[in-house]
């Protein structure tokens, strides 16, 4: 199971940091995930880490956004700074062909 969770309401520019608690299975092993969906669009990936090597990122958020795990809290984190209205959306963690429910992310002046 995942479990995210640090989404809200911010103005453009402001930060925020996702989580995604992972139980019944333990991240160190495994590649992750982020992906949003914003309203009336596709779910697309945010960003991936693999077990081994660089984490790669969507065009759209590189530089603002950094994935990182915390494998002795068995949680990935998506640190989202200078955030944009179009960054609106609801955020996911996926790994090991499971979905977590989202938090939904709104980026309004």
């Amino acid at each position: 199971q995942l479990v995210e969770s640090g989404g809200g309401l911010v103005q453009p520019g402001e930060s925020l940091t996702l989580s995604c608690a992972a139980s019944g299975m333990f991240i160190d092993k495994h590649s992750m995930r982020w992906y949003r969906q914003a309203p009336g669009k596709q779910r697309e990936l945010v960003a991936e880490m693999p077990l081994t090597g660089p984490i790669n990122y969507a065009e759209s958020v590189k530089g603002r956004f950094t994935s990182s795990r915390d494998n002795s809290k068995n949680t990935a984190y998506l640190q989202m700074n200078s955030l944009k209205p179009e960054d609106t959306a609801v955020y996911f963690c996926y790994a090991v062909h499971t979905w977590g429910k989202g938090t939904l992310v709104a980026v309004s002046p």
